[in-house]
């Protein structure tokens, strides 16, 4: 009898442990966009994504780009530095 409450008590916390990691990752993605270097020049980047969303070959062209897609989306924008630093962040979140 004490090896099927064991294994019973296994069996939910490793429930207890899924629902828990489950609802930790409901936040979901967000919608922020990276101004990055990129090749001969600058890229905008959903936060998260390997892939890029635009190429630019100024990066005040990019940053325009990624303002307009942040405030539809009511996100962030991280300009980063040519060296790959973060030099600002403005935010059009709620």
């Amino acid at each position: 009898m004490s090896k099927s409450k064991s294994w019973l008590r296994t069996l939910i916390e490793l429930i207890e442990v899924f629902f828990n990691s489950a609802q930790q990752n409901n936040r979901g993605r967000t919608w922020h966009q990276h101004v990055v270097p990129y090749e001969e020049g600058w890229a905008v980047r959903r936060e998260g994504n390997q892939r890029i969303t635009s190429k630019h070959r100024k990066q005040s062209t990019a940053i325009r780009k990624a303002k307009s897609l942040a405030r539809k989306y009511k996100a962030d924008v991280i300009i980063h530095r040519a060296s790959g630093g973060i030099r600002e962040r403005i935010s059009y979140g709620e």
